[in-house]
């Protein structure tokens, strides 16, 4: 299965408190963008792939467009919403991967490993948590959690939706994987973040 994928690249990132756009700081000397970007061309699993921008982040759109990659202007209305507003104007009702432009140490393996666990599970839905205490245990911080089988986890941003059933906003079946993946669990929302990332991947 191979399915059109949204990187979301159209937020504030208020949480870093810097004049630069978030997926346009560096990490190991490239925009986190671009480790994202690398990840989703080394997929043996996604179609295509348009970033998602927003008046929030016009250097990050001038950026993507430099390089010739496809980009869609959203209208900053929420993370939720631009993704619906993506999905609407592109017409992408099956599967749909999202992944946010800040996990830089996600990989076309992983990627691939999703949405082949998605394509066996028969849900509409399908996101990939992190357990709060590994987050906590690396120094990282827990900005944005969700409820699954009765348990918080913490939020990695990479998930499949089915774009049909996100227009909707019918009741929905959702699956999940809870993964301590390094390359998931990178995911930086602070400036701390930031600087914890970069020392595990150097490391790694």
């Amino acid at each position: 299965m191979k399915v059109p994928t949204l990187i979301m690249a159209g937020g504030k990132g208020s949480r870093m408190g810097l004049a630069t756009e978030k997926p346009m700081l560096l990490f190991l000397d490239k925009p986190l963008i671009e480790w994202v970007i690398n990840a989703i061309l080394e997929s043996n699993e996604v179609s295509e792939f348009y970033v998602v921008t927003s008046p929030n982040t016009p250097q990050t759109e001038e950026y993507c467009r430099s390089r010739g990659w496809k980009v869609l202007r959203t209208e900053a209305k929420g993370y939720h919403n631009d993704v619906k507003q993506a999905v609407s104007q592109l017409n992408w009702m099956g599967p749909v991967l999202t992944i946010p432009a800040d996990v830089p140490a996600i990989t076309g393996k992983v990627l691939d490993k999703v949405i082949k666990k998605f394509e066996k599970c028969g849900k509409d839905f399908f996101a990939v948590f992190v357990p709060i205490e590994a987050r906590k245990k690396m120094g990282l911080s827990v900005s944005s959690v969700d409820e699954y089988n009765g348990i918080w986890y913490a939020v990695s941003g990479v998930n499949i939706i089915n774009g049909k059933k996100t227009l909707s906003e019918g009741k929905v079946e959702t699956d999940a994987i809870i993964s301590e993946d390094i390359e998931v669990i990178l995911n930086v929302n602070t400036v701390k973040d930031l600087e914890v990332a970069q020392k595990i991947v150097k490391k790694s």
